[in-house]
């Protein structure tokens, strides 16, 4: 297959009917232009141009070749202007995978008010506690909560979540309080991916660290879930901050063993690669950044 650049400086000079012209407009030498031109017939097989003193004039073959040539650089160089224009002002489709925890109002807003900002950016939203893989399922971007593994995506921390111990009153009626971390053993717990039913809580006070194993009559798959059978009265429950916050200050939760809490966990935007970033993620990152959310504690 001939070399693209070769192909161009050919259409070029066919064009000009002329490769002093050509090589003006290109920003080359002539004796380059005639080179890359002599290298493409060799290539080819077959003799292109006419050269003469005063003009350059297509070969039977060369005005077939250029007849083919012409249409798709003409395409190649529109799909150019087109990325170009994308990155002056953010546009297209972008594609981001968020936890079940993000699909509430705040970030929801959130996500209205930066489609209003910017109405030529188009967003594909995936809400799902399953860890995509963002080149295999083309997508831009990921929040997500918790340390990461894959070094091989970019990670850039935006916030730390906090979770808490909570239960209703009803459930607390005629029940000892815990006053310890072990004390949650022996409690009824409401869990997030128990296995069995089983699972523990890491629990952190000041420079003091606590594992607690407990169980319970429900485990769940996300936030939203364990937090309505909390609420229900079916047991204690390691709710994020934004799931219990206004419940607290109602008194409708009750936060237990108050000096303890998750230790704090991270957030981070996740996406695949720095180099060549399209421009509407690049603000969609920095509206990320600049938000104060509810949902996490800011960096």
């Amino acid at each position: 297959m001939a070399n693209l650049d070769d192909v161009l400086i050919f259409v070029q000079v066919a064009q000009f009917e002329s490769i002093s012209r050509a090589a003006r407009s290109l920003g080359m030498p002539i004796s380059t232009v005639s080179r890359r031109l002599s290298v493409l017939e060799s290539k080819l097989g077959v003799s292109l141009l006419r050269r003469t003193t005063r003009r350059v004039s297509l070969t039977a073959h060369g005005r077939e070749y250029f007849d083919q040539c012409r249409e798709p650089l003409a395409l190649l160089e529109q799909a150019e202007r087109t990325l170009t224009l994308g990155q002056e002002a953010p546009a297209g489709m972008l594609r981001m995978t968020v936890p079940v925890i993000l699909g509430q109002a705040p970030f929801l807003n959130f996500l209205s008010g930066f489609l209003n900002a910017h109405p030529r950016i188009r967003i594909d939203l995936f809400i799902t506690n399953l860890f995509l893989d963002l080149v295999a399922d083309n997508l831009d971007v990921a929040i997500r909560f918790g340390e990461l593994e894959d070094s091989s995506m970019v990670a850039t921390p935006i916030g730390q979540s906090i979770r808490y111990v909570v239960a209703t009153p009803e459930y607390l009626k005629g029940r000892k309080l815990p006053r310890e971390p072990a004390d949650l053993e022996v409690h009824e717990c409401v869990m997030l991916n128990a296995r069995n039913n089983r699972t523990d809580w890491d629990l952190v006070n000041g420079r003091k660290k606590a594992r607690v194993h407990v169980s319970g009559p429900i485990s769940s798959r996300d936030f939203n879930s364990v937090s309505a059978f909390v609420y229900r009265g079916h047991g204690i429950g390691l709710l994020p901050s934004t799931y219990c916050d206004e419940a607290l200050a109602s008194g409708a939760l009750i936060r237990l063993l108050p000096k303890w809490a998750s230790p704090q966990i991270p957030v981070f935007a996740v996406y695949s690669n720095r180099k060549f970033q399209p421009l509407r993620l690049k603000v969609f990152l920095k509206a990320l950044a600049a938000w104060k959310s509810p949902l996490w504690l800011g960096e």
